[in-house]
């Protein structure tokens, strides 16, 4: 990375926007944060496997790598289209992971606020586990943000979050300490939670995105004792509507009484240009989905230090 592009990355840390990248499927508006994009491609020759998900289209090796091609016309709708060569392949990266997604065409890239991203009423996202994650406004146009993370836990459900990493950890101790969770996606903030539990976390409290921890904890700045009682370790993803993970890591870390609070992000975006945002802004750990096992580690070692430098 060249020290210009990692400044500018920089300055852009915690401004709480992001870029979309809108495509078509049957002539319907969707996006993806751009964040997740590699790189988009003409579509190829896709070589079908055998007892996959009816999703995934097959494989096709484009250069060194062997990429997997999931065909979201027919996730989405259950059509199946006839392949054309007008179509484009999105190659995305997150949860160390690379998949390309089969797409009508690409429209552009807008740079919006997560403000203006609404979270969908359960009509529009399909109830709790919808793959909806957001309904943007861009320009004139309203666009459904999709949630790349549960598409492809459905299709592949062993690289979603496992609990068999908590079993194996074998029993553990309780522990009371206030743990705030900011998850957008229903169905992950369910498994974390259940996750935290079962690794003997029994005091966690979820939150839907950034802004409504914040609004949670900004008021305990003026009450110490309230904020030792209400809050000891705080985990948030980065992708979330009205506030981001980052805008929340930032918010925390520049306020002289919550900086103290451990920030752990745990996203499917921890990518080598993320960990400069976040330890820029001052997040104490960060971790990528759906490492389960190896987030309870970092809760416990980051407890474990507050515990001795307060002397409880």
């Amino acid at each position: 990375m060249q020290d210009n592009e990692r400044g500018k990355i920089l300055l852009e840390s915690g401004t709480n926007e992001m870029e979309i990248m809108q495509f078509t499927i049957f002539d319907n508006l969707y996006g993806i944060n751009v964040a997740k994009v590699r790189e988009i491609m003409m579509s190829e020759t896709v070589k079908p496997m055998p007892h996959t998900h009816p999703a995934v289209e097959g494989i096709f090796k484009p250069r060194d790598a062997v990429l997997t091609v999931v065909d979201l016309p027919y996730y989405l709708t259950g059509e199946h289209s006839s392949p054309d060569s007008r179509n484009l392949f999105i190659v995305t990266n997150f949860n160390k992971m690379f998949i390309a997604f089969r797409v009508h065409s690409v429209v552009g890239i807008s740079r919006i606020s997560w403000t203006d991203i609404q979270k969908p009423d359960k009509t529009i996202s399909g109830g709790e586990e919808g793959v909806a994650t957001g309904i943007a406004q861009c320009d004139d146009n309203l666009v459904t943000v999709l949630d790349f993370e549960k598409i492809v836990a459905e299709i592949a459900p062993e690289t979603s979050i496992q609990m068999k990493e908590i079993e194996d950890m074998g029993n553990r101790e309780n522990s009371n300490y206030p743990v705030l969770v900011a998850e957008d996606s229903i169905l992950l903030s369910h498994m974390i939670q259940k996750a935290l539990s079962k690794a003997g976390y029994t005091n966690v409290k979820m939150f839907a995105n950034g802004q409504e921890l914040w609004d949670y904890i900004e008021p305990l700045a003026s009450d110490p004792a309230a904020l030792q009682d209400r809050v000891a370790l705080i985990i948030t993803d980065i992708e979330m509507p009205t506030m981001d993970g980052h805008r929340l890591t930032k918010l925390i870390k520049s306020n002289n009484v919550l900086r103290n609070i451990p920030v752990i992000i745990f996203s499917s975006l921890v990518t080598e240009e993320m960990r400069i945002k976040g330890k820029q802004l001052g997040a104490d750990e960060q971790l990528s989905k759906p490492e389960i096992g190896h987030l309870v580690e970092v809760m416990d070692t980051l407890l474990a230090r507050k515990r001795q430098a307060s002397g409880r």
